[in-house]
């Protein structure tokens, strides 16, 4: 015969097994009902210039436009002029809908200029960009040397160009119209 005490014992362990608490969670310092979202795989991030290829600027042609990146590769910004409008645009992937404020230390100021996720044709995907008056003296943060920090595009250094004051110079020539896009100041 089975002796009881052997079996509620046993039960009685069974039931203090279901009864115990979950262990806590350490504090993994990520914020409470956080998401981790994948990063697409078909967009990879830009890497480094192979070789000894450095960033150079280079003029588009009809000169209302330049680009800063390794000599062919894309871009890793531009500039253009669109009636008398600086059109900036970091060439880093952006997700729909984001915006952020592209940090900007130049020798003379430090600009936040804000950027937009958009849609730039000819690119895939929608990538940072935003605009300021080329009359604006915050335009002046691209005549010389400067370093630009945005959100998960790192941080870009940037020599001086004759290029990009030339452009400058022509784009706040030029009177900024109704038709240009929509203008984000910059904030200092």
């Amino acid at each position: 015969m089975i002796s009881r005490r052997p079996v509620s014992l046993l039960a009685l362990l069974a039931l203090a097994a279901c009864s115990q608490k979950p262990p806590v969670p350490q504090d993994s310092g990520t914020p409470l009902n956080a998401v981790r979202v994948p990063l697409p795989e078909s967009q990879p991030l830009p890497a480094a210039p192979a070789g000894n290829e450095k960033p150079i600027w280079a003029g588009a042609p009809g000169g209302d436009s330049v680009r800063y990146g390794a000599p062919g590769a894309g871009p890793d910004l531009s500039l253009a002029c669109r009636q008398g409008v600086l059109v900036v645009t970091r060439h880093v992937p952006a997700e729909v809908g984001a915006q952020a404020l592209f940090a900007l230390q130049g020798r003379k100021r430090i600009v936040r200029l804000a950027v937009d996720a958009t849609a730039v044709p000819g690119s895939r995907g929608y990538l940072w960009q935003g605009s300021l008056p080329a009359g604006d003296p915050a335009a002046d943060v691209f005549e010389g040397p400067f370093v630009g920090t945005l959100p998960d595009a790192g941080k870009i250094s940037v020599p001086g160009s004759d290029l990009v004051r030339a452009l400058i110079r022509r784009c706040g020539a030029r009177p900024a119209t109704g038709a240009a896009p929509a203008a984000p100041q910059a904030q200092e």
